[in-house]
């Protein structure tokens, strides 16, 4: 989690107005969130921090690639990623209860720690079924490997021999 220090803004000491802060993203930071999808990736992650008297707006831009392996031939392709978000963050003393949308900063917070939320961004950004056409470089299957998968595939009812002993059986109808 040291290296999770990297992305913690220290917001009290900026004056009022827009903050522009730039972070690569690889390998190394995924590998500090356990159990993580994402393990290698190259990522720019630019974060607009709009300072105001009692709020914070985060502006998130990341792009990049993602290293993903393949739903249907297994093999490791590199995903394109493009993501912009908006975070908000108040200053205040009453507990709000606990809301996605706004983060709530009290007077003994100084800085803000936005590594969770670049790790959430990148997570959500991933398809839901990886394939490697989603690549966008025209990039098909593995053509050797869906073949094998399917050699290796379980054969149609209609094409596998029926056991002869099943034959009594559906007399009985």
């Amino acid at each position: 989690m040291k290296s999770l220090r990297t992305y913690a803004i220290p917001f009290t000491g900026l004056k009022l107005g827009k903050h522009l802060f730039e972070y690569e993203i690889g390998e190394e930071f995924f590998k500090e969130f356990e159990y993580s999808l994402v393990k290698k990736a190259t990522l720019l992650c630019k974060v607009e921090l709009e300072k105001q008297e009692t709020m914070m707006i985060l502006n998130f831009d990341i792009t990049g690639t993602v290293t993903a392996t393949c739903d249907k031939c297994l093999s490791e392709y590199q995903q394109p990623i493009a993501i912009e978000e908006q975070q908000i963050a108040r200053f205040s003393e009453e507990e709000m209860g606990e809301d996605d949308e706004i983060i709530t900063l009290g007077k003994n917070d100084h800085e803000i720690n936005i590594a969770g939320l670049i790790y959430e961004y990148v997570t959500v950004a991933m398809p839901f079924v990886a394939l490697c056409s989603n690549q966008g470089d025209g990039k098909q299957c593995d053509e050797e490997m869906l073949d094998s998968l399917n050699k290796l595939s379980v054969n149609d009812e209609q094409t596998e021999k029926i056991d002869p002993r099943w034959d009594a059986l559906k007399k009985l109808k």
